[in-house]
C-alpha cells in the first residue's frame, strides 16, 4: 500500500467508524454536544438524520464514548421488524425473564427492569442505527417506550440514526404523535469545498501524513468533484484511490489529473476532465517569454528642425501648405531614387528600336511591318 510511500503511519481514509478520525468540527461538532447534552440532561428520544455516509455510524460511536461507564448502553445495528420484536430485543438486553410473552406482560416487565437500574443510580440508553428502515409498527413501539417514566424521570432514553428517508416517514399524518414526542432532533447535511478540505487535512494529519501532499490543481479537482457536497464516505473513498493512483505512478504531490483517474476508476461522474481541459488552454494562451541580455537602446537622433522667421504673411498662410524641411528631404530622397530606374528604361527601349531597325536593313525587308513579322516568324 501507500502508507509507507507517503510517510503514514496507517490508511487515512478507511470507511470505517474509527473514533480517531472523528471530525469534530462544524456540525459534527455542534450535533455530537447537543445530544450528549441531551442525553445527560435525561431526554427521552432523540433523532440523528443525514445523507448515506455522512458519519452517523462514528458520530454514534463518539456520542457512546461521551457517557459514563456506569451507563447500561443497548446497540441495534438494525432495527426490529415490529414492535414485539423490539420489546422482546430490548428485554433480553436487560436481562429478564419474562413472566409471559403477551405484549402487556412483556412492557410490564421492561418497566420494572428499567426501575431497578434507575434505582441503581445508573441509566439505561438504546441507540437504534438505520432507524430509516423500521416500520410504522416500530415507531409506534419507541414511542410507547418513550411513555414510559417515574415521575418526570424517563425510565429510558432512545437514539434514532437515519438516512433523510427517515424525515418522510416522521413527517406523515399519522406519525404526529411520535413526532410530537421527538425531544431532539439533529440534522447532519453535506460538506462544502471549505469543510472538504479542512476534513482531508485532518485525516492525513492523525495518519502520521502531510496535506500538503495535494497541489492547489488537486485541492480544486476534489472540489469540483464533489460540487460542494461531500460526504465522509464518498470523500474518503475518493481520497484513497487517489493516493493509490498517485502511488502506482511514484509522484510525489497529487495533482487533478490523479484526482481525475481517481474518478473513473471509481465510476465518478464529475467536472474534473473540462477544469483539466481549461487548465491547459490557458497554458497554451501564455506566450513564451525568452529572456534576452539587457541593453541600453540607443538615444534617438532628431533631425534639426529650421524654424524660420515669422512675419505677418506667413501668419496668413495655410498651415497644410508649408512644409517642414524633413519633408523636402524625404521628397528629394523619393525623386533620386525614382530617377535611375526611368533612365535605364529608356535606353533598354531605344536599344531595342535600334536593333530591330538594323535587322530589317539586313534581311531586306519591304516594309517595317513584313520585318517584324519575319523577325517573330510568324
Amino acid at each position: 500500500m501507500y502508507t509507507q510511500y507517503f510517510g503514514l503511519n496507517k490508511l487515512p481514509f478507511e470507511n470505517v467508524p474509527d473514533p480517531a478520525f472523528f471530525f469534530d468540527q462544524g456540525d459534527y461538532h455542534n450535533v455530537r454536544s447537543h445530544v450528549t447534552e441531551s442525553l445527560k440532561a435525561g431526554r427521552g428520544l432523540m433523532v440523528i438524520t443525514g445523507p448515506i455516509g455522512s458519519g452517523k455510524t462514528t458520530l454514534s460511536q463518539m456520542i457512546k464514548a461521551d457517557l459514563a461507564d456506569t451507563i447500561k448502553q443497548i446497540w441495534i445495528a438494525e432495527p426490529p421488524a415490529n414492535s414485539m420484536d423490539l420489546f422482546l430485543y430490548l428485554s433480553q438486553e436487560l436481562g429478564l425473564q419474562l413472566s409471559s410473552t403477551e405484549r402487556t406482560f412483556v412492557i410490564r416487565d421492561i418497566r420494572e427492569g428499567l426501575l431497578k437500574i434507575i434505582a441503581e443510580g445508573s441509566k439505561c440508553i438504546m441507540i437504534i442505527d438505520e432507524s430509516h428502515l423500521m416500520s410504522e409498527d416500530t415507531f409506534n413501539g419507541i414511542r410507547l417506550l418513550n411513555n414510559l417514566e417515574e415521575g418526570s424521570v424517563k425510565l429510558i432514553q432512545m437514539l434514532l440514526l437515519g438516512q433523510e428517508e427517515i424525515m418522510d416517514k416522521i413527517n406523515k399524518p399519522e406519525m404526529e404523535p411520535f413526532k410530537q414526542r421527538i425531544a431532539n432532533l439533529e440534522i447532519l447535511g453535506k460538506m462544502d469545498s471549505e469543510k472538504i478540505q479542512k476534513y482531508i487535512s485532518h485525516r492525513m494529519q492523525i495518519a502520521g501524513g502531510h496535506p500538503d501532499i495535494f497541489t492547489d490543481t488537486g485541492w480544486e479537482a476534489i472540489s469540483l468533484a464533489f460540487k460542494s457536497e461531500g460526504t465522509p464516505r464518498t470523500i474518503n473513498t475518493l481520497c484513497d484511490r487517489t493516493l493509490q493512483v498517485a502511488f502506482d505512478k511514484q509522484k510525489q504531490f497529487i495533482d487533478a489529473h490523479d484526482v481525475y483517474e481517481a474518478t473513473q476508476k471509481i465510476g465518478m461522474v464529475t467536472d474534473v476532465f473540462h477544469y483539466i481541459v481549461s487548465l491547459k488552454s490557458k497554458q497554451r494562451e501564455q506566450p513564451s517569454i525568452k529572456a534576452e541580455p539587457a541593453t541600453e537602446a540607443p538615444a534617438p537622433v532628431q533631425e534639426p528642425v529650421v524654424k524660420p522667421d515669422v512675419t505677418d504673411d506667413q501668419h496668413s498662410l495655410n498651415p497644410l501648405q508649408t512644409l517642414q524641411p524633413s519633408h523636402h528631404i524625404d521628397l528629394e530622397k523619393k525623386e533620386k531614387g525614382v530617377k535611375g530606374p526611368a533612365v535605364l528604361l529608356i535606353i533598354s527601349i531605344a536599344t531595342l528600336i535600334g536593333s530591330i531597325f538594323f535587322y530589317c536593313q539586313q534581311a531586306g525587308s519591304s516594309g517595317l511591318i513584313s520585318c517584324i513579322l519575319d523577325l517573330l516568324g510568324v
